[in-house]
């Protein structure tokens, strides 16, 4: 079995924040986001603010082994946004983030939301995440919610 087809067998869970594999890969993430983006331009979520009552996180795993992580963040009746997709290293164009995506997609619609929302950088760092979403719809467009829009951040949207 090829490693591609390996990661096909994933499980997705509702994400344990107390998790230390979970934590390890949000400090992961958090780091990519600030090595990657300019000072003041990390919208990225630690464990915290992922606790909130309005954020459904999950985690991606085969066996025992964290894959990666997503996020779905409820705006309003029709509206989420997708907040920290992260694969992690060792398991990068795996298929693990479409999974992810997937399921966030699969949680909007069954919640009734007519649009998906994100909002992430620019340059090479951000490329392989823009692909993918490109590849399901995504299209920029307008900030929305509390962004500003700056040179260095995006705003893509998908209706659903």
């Amino acid at each position: 079995m090829s490693a591609e087809t390996a990661e096909l067998s994933l499980s997705i869970r509702v994400g344990d924040l107390d998790d230390a594999r979970v934590l390890g890969l949000l400090r992961e993430h958090l780091a990519g986001m600030h090595g990657s983006s300019p000072p003041g331009s990390v919208y990225a979520l630690g464990a915290a603010a992922l606790r909130a009552p309005d954020i459904a996180f999950f985690t991606a795993w085969r066996a025992e082994e964290l894959l990666g992580c997503a996020a779905l963040k409820h705006l309003d009746a029709t509206s989420g946004e997708l907040k920290s997709m992260r694969t992690a290293a060792a398991h990068l164009r795996r298929g693990v983030g479409t999974r992810l995506l997937d399921h966030l997609l699969e949680q909007a619609r069954s919640r009734g939301y007519r649009r998906v929302s994100l909002e992430t950088g620019s340059g090479p760092a951000f490329e392989p995440a823009l692909a993918l979403y490109r590849r399901y719809g995504f299209r920029n467009g307008d900030p929305f919610g509390q962004y500003q829009s700056t040179d260095f951040n995006q705003f893509l949207h998908l209706a659903l």
